[in-house]
């Protein structure tokens, strides 16, 4: 079975990653599956829809052996993985730089479910207990036990910044702290405008953002006076629930299988650089839609 597209965003992939970040600084004897290699299969698994990674790993060696000439086992797959975290964060700022989206100074953020459990014995013997906790989703009206993933992103879908944080945590708080690690990037775009639901509504937090050059866009309340600019909120929101559709229906974000704290990071980071570099590719490819997956997930 081959995938053409797949192929290409591969490529390209493993070409940027090779020439733009420092991999594969081993000491000794080299892997024979290099760092650049390990990305581009995790992108694979993540478009393709692998969440077993046993399946994964075997479907890989009946159809991506020319691209991939030696695959690890399970074990070392996952391990390879997990201590590959920091080169997908990476990789995931590299692909957003290289795109004209990088230079958009308006950004959507949203917070989206990511379960951990669904078990109470799950929940008392899982190493996650501490990190994770007992959330709302307010879409689907059930409660989770889990994370939330906090996703800033361009119009487009291209993800800017994220993280992964206790659902019990204010939202207003998760996002001040991203901004604040990321100061200098929101220094360099003047006339930011942020745009976001409801649960991020506060006056202190308003005036912060403001302190650092940014407007908040969000829906009034009901008793509130109608605000500027509200009436652009419908076509983004539904860009919102695109763009977690994307995450939750085609890359698969709820069924992610991480057990661990490195675990579960790692399988949102790849999900997310999924995304990402399909919207890279895309992007360099001219496609009509910057965030579709149909030309790479099957």
């Amino acid at each position: 079975m081959t995938n053409e597209s797949l192929d290409a965003l591969l490529t390209a992939l493993y070409v940027k990653i090779d020439d733009t970040l420092e991999v594969d600084r081993w000491m000794g004897r080299p892997p024979r599956l290099t760092d650049s290699e390990l990305v581009c299969l995790a992108v694979a698994q993540a478009l393709l829809g692998f969440g077993s990674e046993a399946r994964w790993l075997r479907y890989a060696n009946a159809n991506l052996a020319s691209m991939f000439p030696y695959l690890p086992q399970q074990s070392g797959y996952n391990k390879r993985l997990r201590a590959a975290l920091p080169l997908v964060k990476k990789a995931i700022r590299m692909l957003a730089v290289d795109t004209d989206f990088w230079f958009d100074n308006h950004w959507i953020v949203d917070s989206t479910p990511v379960p951990c459990g669904t078990s109470r014995p799950t929940v008392k013997r899982s190493e996650m207990a501490g990190w994770a906790g007992y959330g709302y989703c307010a879409s689907h009206s059930r409660f989770f036990w889990g994370l939330r993933l906090y996703l800033v992103c361009t119009p487009t879908g291209m993800p800017i910044l994220w993280t992964l944080a206790n659902p019990k945590m204010d939202e207003r708080q998760v996002l001040q702290a991203m901004l604040d690690v990321e100061a200098g990037l929101v220094a360099e775009r003047p006339g930011l405008l942020l745009i976001a639901d409801k649960g991020f509504a506060s006056k202190e937090f308003e005036n912060n953002l403001a302190l650092q050059g940014i407007e908040l866009l969000r829906p009034s309340f009901k008793r509130e006076k109608k605000r500027k600019d509200e009436g652009l909120l419908k076509p983004v929101r539904q860009l919102i629930e695109s763009v977690n559709g994307t995450l939750k229906g085609q890359l698969d974000l709820e069924q992610h299988g991480g057990r661990t704290h490195e675990g579960v990071a790692v399988h949102v980071a790849q999900r997310v650089l999924a995304m990402a570099a399909a919207t890279w590719r895309n992007h360099k490819t001219g496609a009509p839609t910057m965030r579709s997956l149909i030309a790479f997930d099957h």
